[in-house]
């Protein structure tokens, strides 16, 4: 019997291992620059500075044109916090950043991107148009780290070498959304009414990736 399941298992391992060498595996290496973005609240406002985003991802080609992949990014950055109004009966003048000293904090985005390809994979240059969706786990030093719904847009051209290299040009718009309290109106049957409000960042980024296709 165990050698039964031992056959089994090298059987469908085998069987992997032939469906996967008939579809291209690539490993990707992102490295980007991020552009900042400013976060309003309702007493105060945030900005998300720029800085280097890089990460890896792991990408399967579902068919010639197209793939799916799951990648790890990571921005590491600034996000100081400034008041819009007044504060202890204007001791603390709007615009004043609160916390100083205090404001470097980190993104990681888990995303999984689906990408079509245009023209034929015999091409040299191949422009792309992708999206994808996952979380990002944001960190800062007083919070800790808290994990929300991101999703990212992205497009530009992939150049082949006549190596299992390649190379992608690409930009990109990310986006990470969090509650942030409560916003309360007025309903004439219900009375007050509770609603969630949220705070999104929307960061536009050019990068590259380093790509190395394992099915050559």
């Amino acid at each position: 019997m165990k050698k039964f399941y031992l056959l089994s298992v090298i059987f469908l391992f085998s069987v992997a291992l032939s469906a996967q060498s008939s579809q291209s595996i690539l490993l990707n290496l992102y490295g980007g620059y991020t552009f900042s973005d400013k976060v309003d609240f309702d007493s105060s406002y945030a900005r998300v500075e720029d800085g280097f985003e890089y990460g890896i991802g792991l990408e399967y080609f579902i068919m010639d044109n197209a793939s799916v992949e799951l990648k790890y990014n990571r921005l590491d950055t600034r996000m100081p916090l400034y008041t819009k109004i007044p504060l202890n009966e204007g001791a603390i003048p709007a615009g004043t950043q609160v916390n100083v000293g205090d404001d470097k904090g980190a993104i990681n985005y888990i995303l999984a991107d689906y990408t079509y390809y245009f023209g034929s994979s015999s091409q040299k240059a191949l422009p792309f148009l992708g999206a994808g969706a996952g979380v990002a786990i944001l960190e800062t030093p007083k919070s800790g780290s808290g994990t929300y719904f991101a999703w990212e847009i992205k497009g530009g051209v992939k150049v082949k070498t006549n190596s299992p290299v390649s190379i992608n040009l690409h930009a990109y718009l990310q986006s990470m959304s969090a509650a942030v309290g409560y916003d309360y109106y007025w309903d004439y049957y219900w009375g007050p009414v509770a609603v969630t409000d949220y705070a999104s960042t929307f960061q536009f980024g050019l990068g590259a990736v380093i790509s190395y296709n394992f099915s050559k």
